[in-house]
């Protein structure tokens, strides 16, 4: 009988160790499969930059915080015969309503940066849209027109937020060059960040809101010019058609089947 109960409790013994052997096996497969598919999902990357053999350049701003200094900015783009694209946050849009048709009046881009400004790589994927959409309609029914640019908040974004931002029919769109106004370095040190770093079809980060950038707009328009580029909204700059981005957020023009035929041939 004392073996019997021995043989029992071994039994379970081994039985428990072969269970959590396979529970464990069954974590680690599960994770690694998981591991194999997150290698394995494309990454999805928003336009940092244009590929172009044109000398043109996209000058921007961000509106999330404050409204000081938008009309002086208008009015330097007037004097330079400038025309950009402004990326407003719908609380923004709620806040100065007369500034946004300012904006649009005077020929600039408007784009959207969200309607609340949060971290929305954090959001599940309908919250994005309901972001996206929500400033679209603000900032449509003040200018008539619905925007097709958007800027994640922060510059933050994942596969989900540049999915939600295309499923809106949009242009999910970042910068190259940064000004780094935003730390609020002086005039001169704003137009060198943004001179040293140009190249054909740069997009170029400033803010409505930061400190100096008023007094260093017209050194940056001057200097942008002096080397020989064209600055333009950036609805003008993206390429037409079918296109991809590249692994550096390059926006390339996909060839068509026609030209791939004749190439190969």
């Amino acid at each position: 009988m004392r073996l019997l109960i021995l043989t029992k409790r071994k039994l379970i013994s081994i039985g428990f160790c072969l269970l959590t052997g396979i529970l464990a096996a069954t974590v680690a497969i599960s994770s690694t499969v998981k591991a194999v598919q997150t290698a394995n999902t494309p990454r999805e990357i928003p336009i940092y930059h244009v590929d172009t053999d044109k000398k043109q350049v996209a000058l921007s701003f961000d509106a999330a915080w404050g409204n000081e200094q938008t009309n002086t900015l208008l009015d330097i783009l007037d004097k330079y015969e400038v025309k950009t694209t402004f990326f407003l946050v719908g609380a923004w849009v709620d806040n100065y309503p007369e500034s946004v048709k300012d904006i649009a009046d005077k020929g600039h881009d408007i784009g959207n940066h969200s309607n609340t400004h949060p971290h929305m790589t954090q959001m599940s994927s309908s919250d994005m849209t309901k972001e996206v959409e929500e400033c679209n309609k603000k900032i449509e029914e003040i200018t008539g027109c619905r925007p097709t640019l958007f800027r994640a908040p922060y510059g933050d974004y994942n596969n989900d937020v540049v999915k939600s931002v295309n499923g809106c029919n949009m242009y999910c769109v970042q910068w190259d060059v940064d000004s780094l106004d935003w730390k609020d370095p002086t005039p001169q040190q704003i137009t060198q960040n943004v001179l040293k770093k140009l190249q054909d079809g740069s997009i170029i980060l400033m803010h409505n809101g930061a400190k100096n950038t008023p007094e260093a707009l017209p050194m940056v328009i001057e200097g942008i010019k002096e080397k020989g580029y064209e600055i333009v909204p950036i609805s003008e700059i993206l390429l037409k058609g079918d296109y991809y981005t590249d692994v550096n957020g390059m926006m390339c023009a996909k060839e068509s089947e026609t030209t791939v035929s004749e190439n190969s041939n």
